[in-house]
């Protein structure tokens, strides 16, 4: 080990002030829009290895405003703290039996959540992600936490618009869904240059998770909609379905992460 270098990530320097991500304990807060969804499992192996598990054919899409912080500075220097992300859920069954969320696609547009979310085992790649914001004052361009309240979210990949969500919020009390309601499986692997034939070999975690917080959920009804893209394989889990939605604010910190025993 080389004492010499203190950053975590690239650029290696003596003092890892200009590391991309600092070492965790990582703190998120931000605000979600969350879609229940329904989807095909015919080409489940194509996304998720038959050793890890199967698809159930329920899911979520998330769409999240977030602000992270390491030990606070970020927050004074918010273009370090602030990115949008849309994240793809899908459930999926154990061969034991048991219930977890697996993550097979997941947009972001801030380098440094990219980086810290590749290192988590999430797929993170570049995109542009748009939601409706709730604001705390009763006003019609706040979007107030009420029934009848419409929201939207959408993710543009390579200047193509991929997903579109429409919300309503039906003034109920609502329920957390996705990785906010069951852990998530996340997949490292990265490629060895010295050996470019040979796959990456592909290592499962979960996240070590603590202090987690939300403000509670409000309930809305949803349409969800994906289109065609050249690259992105989100068809892969053929034609999507609102099954449910919820909206609210979440908090929770990392801390690292555990492997999953197979």
């Amino acid at each position: 080990m080389n004492e010499e270098f203190k950053s975590f990530t690239a650029p290696f320097t003596s003092s890892g002030r200009s590391a991309i991500v600092p070492r965790p304990p990582w703190h998120y807060a931000g605000w979600l829009m969350n879609v229940a969804i329904t989807c095909d499992t015919s080409h489940g192996t194509a996304l998720v290895s038959p050793a890890l598990g199967r698809l159930t054919g329920n899911g979520c899409i998330h769409f999240a405003d977030w602000q992270a912080t390491t030990d606070g500075s970020e927050l004074i220097d918010p273009v370090y703290a602030q990115y949008r992300e849309t994240i793809v859920i899908v459930e999926i069954e154990r061969p034991d039996g048991k219930l977890y969320n697996f993550c097979p696609f997941i947009w972001v547009d801030q380098d440094i959540s990219l980086i810290r979310g590749l290192l988590q085992g999430w797929p993170k790649k570049i995109g542009a992600t748009h939601l409706t914001r709730s604001l705390p004052i009763d006003h019609v361009a706040a979007a107030p936490l009420k029934a009848g309240t419409r929201m939207g979210g959408t993710l543009t990949v390579k200047g193509r618009r991929l997903i579109e969500a429409n919300l309503e919020l039906t003034g109920k009390e609502g329920v957390p869904l996705g990785f906010l309601a069951n852990r998530t499986i996340g997949t490292i692997g990265w490629p060895d240059l010295t050996r470019p034939a040979l796959n990456p070999e592909l290592v499962w975690v979960l996240p070590d998770i603590q202090g987690k917080v939300s403000s509670g959920w409000y309930d809305a009804d949803a349409a969800i909609k994906t289109l065609p893209h050249p690259v992105e394989e989100l068809s892969l889990l053929g034609e999507l379905k609102a099954a449910g939605a919820s909206v609210g604010w979440a908090g929770i910190t990392v801390v690292g992460a555990q492997p999953l025993l197979l």
